[in-house]
């Protein structure tokens, strides 16, 4: 029997800015969180500049590259501002989202299926620029068809999973996140998953052994506020270990 990989923690540092933006002070420092939480034992940082710039500014993403000694997730929607920032930053990794001014967070995955040739262009430009890239979508075969050969990496959008309101609706996203994972796996991709898990939810989708990192942020940061930063990463890894075993 083969081992079973190990499963990494992105640390998403977004809501830390959230709160230093709300007052538009220069506390408290994302950048500061970050590398708190790599002192602590994540993996990654991720962090999403988005285009309205209403909590990661482009100064964080600045010094996180110079500063941070894990590697940098960024999340950024598919325009050519982001790709001019990304290709000139040089993050180890961009991870590509659909983005609405409207939304308090991102609200689905990817549609790579109808516009893949422009994310097929995107990909192509941030690999010359030496980025890995990975592509958010939801567990949908049909998406991970079209992705096929566009990208290293895939994340899983677990939000329908995180957000249902039943045993058998959770139970049922569940079964379709674990399918999908096995595909994405069998197509050669390496898979991660993130959005809306918390220690109540996590253990299920880190049990699946297709996956190998889960990026979560806003359940830390709001978990930090009790615990502080270290233990809420600490209690949260001892969740995802339990259930890897």
């Amino acid at each position: 029997m083969s081992p079973v990989p190990s499963l990494r923690l992105g640390v998403n540092i977004d809501h830390v800015a959230t709160v230093r933006q709300a007052r538009g002070t220069a506390y408290p420092d994302p950048v500061d969180a970050a590398l708190q939480a790599a002192a602590a034992g994540a993996d990654g940082i991720t962090l999403h500049l988005r285009e309205d710039r209403r909590h990661i500014q482009d100064h964080d993403l600045e010094r996180l590259l110079s500063l941070c000694p894990v590697p940098i997730n960024l999340e950024m929607a598919l325009t050519e501002e982001m790709l001019r920032i990304a290709c000139k930053a040089r993050p180890q990794q961009v991870c590509l989202v659909p983005e609405k001014r409207q939304e308090r967070t991102t609200e689905g995955g990817l549609d790579v299926a109808g516009q893949r040739q422009l994310i097929a262009d995107a990909c192509l430009r941030l690999r010359d620029a030496g980025i890995a890239v990975s592509l958010f979508i939801d567990p949908d075969l049909p998406q991970l068809e079209a992705s096929a050969g566009l990208a290293p990496n895939l994340e899983i959008n677990t939000g329908a999973y995180a957000e249902a309101n039943t045993g058998a609706s959770q139970a049922q996203q569940l079964s379709k996140i674990t399918r999908f994972a096995a595909a994405a796996l069998a197509s050669a991709f390496e898979v991660h998953a993130g959005h809306g898990l918390n220690t109540d939810n996590v253990a299920p989708i880190a049990a699946i052994t297709a996956i190998v990192e889960l990026n979560i942020g806003h359940a830390l940061i709001a978990r930090a506020l009790f615990l502080g930063l270290p233990g809420a990463i600490a209690e949260l890894r001892q969740v995802m270990q339990q259930a890897r075993r």
